[in-house]
Parts: C-alpha cells; sequence; structure tokens
C-alpha cells in the first residue's frame, strides 16, 4: 500500500476519491479481519448487529483531533484512528488544518506499521498498518495557480499554510498526485469514459498476487513493506532507467527515503502492468508522483 496525498482546489473530488480508495483494495485475509476486529472490540466499536468486521475500514478524523485521538492512549490507553485503520484507510481531509504536533506523530506508524504507548500503567502495543490518504488545497482560499479564479492569499500566508506540513512527513508519502477541476463537458457528458472501481479492482488484486508470490518466502506482503536489501533484489533497473532515476535525484533533490520509495512504486507500477521488470516508463512515473512537493513545497 503506497500513501497519497491529493491536491487541487475546492470541489475537484478529492474526498470523493479517498472513500472510492478502499473499493479497488483486495478483501481482507481471515487472519487480517480477525486483527481488526479486535482491535474495534477492545475500542467499543462493535455491537450484537455487527461482531465482526469483513470490509477494510474507512477512518476520517476530525482536524481538531488530540494527539492521543490520533495515535492511541488515554487514562486507560487505547487504540486511536491510526490504529482503528488498520488494514485499512486513514484518510486526513484539509490535511494543513492539523496542528502540526499531531501530524508529527503519524512518523512512526508510517515507518513501522504499529505505536508504542507508555504511560504510568505501563507501555501498550498497537497495530497500525495503514494506507495514509490525504487532501489539501494549493493554499487558505484554494485557488493558487487556477486558471479561472484568482487566489487572494499573499505570499506569506500561502508560505505558512504549506509549511504546516513538515519536510520528513511529505518524505514518507509514496505518491503526490494533483486534482484539476473538471470540465463542465465531461460533468455533463452521458457516456463515462473512465474505468470501473470492480475494474481496478480486478487489477489491484493481480499485482497483489504477483506480490504475494514475490514475498512468498519472507515476512513482507507488499512492494510498500520491502526493506533494502528486499528493494535492491526486487528493484533492479536497466541502464536507460538507472539514468533517469540518477538525473532525478540530482535535479530535485531528492531523500535516501524518497529513493527507494520511487523504486517501490515503479516496482508496483511494473507488477500493475504485468511487467516482470522495471521498465523506464514505469520509473519516469514514479519519480513523477514525488515532484509535486518540490514544485508545491520549495
Amino acid at each position: 500500500m503506497h500513501n497519497l496525498i491529493m491536491v487541487g482546489p475546492p470541489g475537484t473530488g478529492k474526498s470523493m476519491l479517498a472513500k472510492r480508495i478502499a473499493t479497488i483494495m483486495p478483501d481482507m485475509s481471515e487472519d487480517e479481519a480477525i486483527e481488526t476486529t479486535k482491535i474495534h472490540s477492545i475500542s467499543g466499536l462493535l455491537d450484537l448487529k455487527r461482531t465482526f468486521l469483513t470490509t477494510r475500514p474507512f477512518r476520517s478524523p476530525h482536524h481538531t483531533i488530540s494527539d492521543a485521538g490520533l495515535l492511541g492512549g488515554g487514562t486507560n490507553p487505547g487504540p486511536g484512528e491510526v490504529s482503528l485503520a488498520h488494514h485499512g484507510v486513514l484518510f486526513l481531509d484539509e490535511l494543513p488544518e492539523f496542528r502540526r504536533q499531531t501530524l508529527e506523530v503519524l512518523r512512526q506508524p508510517l515507518e513501522d506499521g504499529s505505536v508504542s504507548i507508555s504511560r504510568a500503567a505501563g507501555s501498550f502495543h498497537f497495530p497500525a498498518k495503514f494506507l495514509l490518504v490525504a487532501a489539501l488545497n494549493p493554499c487558505p482560499c484554494g485557488y493558487y495557480g487556477d486558471a479561472k479564479r484568482e487566489c487572494r492569499c499573499s505570499n506569506r500566508q500561502i508560505e505558512s499554510y504549506r509549511q504546516r506540513i513538515s519536510g520528513p512527513l511529505l518524505d514518507r508519502i509514496d505518491l503526490h498526485v494533483e486534482v484539476p477541476l473538471v470540465d463542465f463537458r465531461e460533468l455533463s457528458a452521458q457516456t463515462l469514459t473512465g474505468e470501473t472501481s470492480a475494474t481496478i479492482r480486478e487489477r489491484v488484486i493481480a499485482a497483489r498476487n504477483i506480490q504475494s508470490e514475490r514475498f512468498r518466502q519472507t515476512s513482507h506482503f507488499t512492494n510498500s513493506t520491502m526493506g533494502p536489501r528486499q528493494v535492491r533484489q526486487h528493484c533492479q533497473l536497466d541502464k536507460e532507467s538507472a539514468g533517469f532515476l540518477e538525473h532525478a535525484m540530482e535535479e530535485m533533490n531528492f531523500s535516501a527515503r524518497a529513493h527507494d520509495r520511487i523504486l517501490k512504486v515503479a516496482r508496483t507500477l511494473a507488477d500493475l502492468g504485468g511487467s516482470p521488470s522495471i521498465r523506464a516508463d514505469d520509473i519516469l512515473e514514479a519519480i513523477q508522483y514525488r515532484s509535486l512537493d518540490r514544485k508545491l513545497f520549495s
């Protein structure tokens, strides 16, 4: 699962897209369903009508949430939103509206897939392997760079707005996608030209099956969880692809973490295309998904 951030003006469908992501994900395995059900059970979210979770959770906390509400804790420490989204989607709408300190607590679960909470009553560990999906406007008013509407924000306001998201957190998000306004003619068209969720889901399941076979003898389950050794083994590049990546690293000043994440995304793109090896197009597309933060936050 590759974490995603969407940037675009209000009304472009960022929230709708986030809600649809869970519908294209593979069904939970029995072990995943049991683990997720346990977390929701100890949080008191199950009842007699809903005793076992079979669908992936979708959590969308409000931007006023506290650190403890997001990460977990309290007098009697319990799971937070990151754990309630375990094996599912954690959607953070209007990302810069969250307190920066609250967002920073996401760094541990994004790296480790779990959270550790220490209180006087003891230390508690909760699983937190979730797909982070975030959405934000390009500026406080939402219309910076819009061809049809004028932005009312000053440069200082825009800079302050974007600085609420730290570089280390942004570096842990694999896909940076710009969501533009949809043309009226496309909205009013009688015939839809896009793919259905069911069609996309079939392709996602096929790619996940490839990954399951690839990691059948390891503790990894998806490309996104590969360590450095697995990245070197499964993400080998030809001369042309390596040249593209080297150029991007130098020109865009990507970090070592971003380098590995580009390779992981490229490996997933190759799997989605049914290719046994990473192609130049896969590397170029993966680089493009990392370039948005440099354009907006530099």
